[in-house]
């Protein structure tokens, strides 16, 4: 079982970034992918960004260009860094081990101006 805690949301005006960070639980974080997630107000969740345990990246391509996966295996925490934020990434984002049922509770990214 791993736990992970998503931080770093908040409420940001157009054009602005945030930096969130998923701080995972045991010894075994080196070896996994690792996924971003959002979830608009009534709408499905969707895949934003993995990155995968040798640190190779792909994004949705709504966000490419804007935001980017990274991780440190040393903190045991992944990150993205969102840029250029538009109010269509409004969403609750939240970081999951992909292919297990291992996520966090999300945390809420609003772009209001």
């Amino acid at each position: 079982q791993v736990q992970l805690v998503e931080s770093g949301g908040g409420l940001v005006q157009p054009g602005g970034s945030l930096r969130l960070s998923c701080a995972a639980s045991g010894n075994m974080f080196r070896l996994y992918n690792m996924g971003w997630y959002r979830q608009p107000p009534g709408k499905q969740r969707d895949l934003v960004a993995v990155i995968s345990s040798g640190g190779n990246t792909n994004y949705a391509e709504s966000v490419k260009g804007r935001f980017f996966v990274s991780r440190d295996n040393a903190k045991n925490t992944a990150y993205l860094q969102m840029n250029n934020l538009q109010p269509e990434d409004t969403a609750v984002y939240y970081c999951a081990v992909p292919g297990t049922r291992w996520e966090g509770q999300g945390t809420q990214v609003t772009v209001s101006s």
